[in-house]
């Protein structure tokens, strides 16, 4: 009987990107928000941003700590990595910038608006070219890292749910 191989388990990269997926159905469902006209509509958003934007410090900080730098040592070419990681920076001011908005208005939605843009651009460069090279380098144990990742993420999203309570 054939062993299986890492490619047919869920690795690393099917974990970031269930994320990602997560997240683009959270900019569309933010997207329709903009559209209603309802009273409720501004503490909705809001709340969708919050949460937004916690979803992504978090899957950007689990990429920065684990991810990236094992990624770094098992391939030759790291440009894509070092876009990546100022891709993640734009991000997260752009998280702050909402985080600090005192008002929902055109300014915030613009902001969550150009956000979602710069994380679709991000996620095409990382299923394309980073996931690939991830799942071509034979000296990463992606199915092992998974596990890894998915620990990190639950601790830092109980301790970002905390600090709000």
């Amino acid at each position: 009987m054939p062993a299986t191989t890492p490619r047919s388990q869920p690795d690393a990269c099917s974990l970031l990107d269930a994320d990602h997926r997560k997240v683009k159905k959270m900019f569309k469902d933010y997207e329709e928000l903009t559209k209603s006209k309802a009273a409720s509509a501004s503490q909705k958003k809001r709340d969708l941003a919050e949460q937004i934007c916690t979803e992504l410090t978090v899957h950007a900080q689990i990429e920065e700590e684990i991810f990236y730098p094992a990624l770094r040592e098992a391939i030759k070419e790291t440009d894509l990595l070092d876009e990546a990681e100022v891709e993640h920076a734009s991000a997260k001011d752009l998280i702050a910038q909402i985080k600090e908005a005192t008002d929902v208005d055109d300014k915030f939605d613009a902001k969550v608006t150009v956000l979602g843009e710069y994380i679709d651009h991000h996620v095409k460069e990382e299923r394309g070219d980073i996931f690939t090279k991830a799942r071509a380098a034979r000296k990463l144990d992606l199915v092992g890292m998974r596990d890894q990742l998915q620990t990190r993420k639950e601790e830092l999203m109980a301790e970002l749910s905390g600090a709000t309570v």
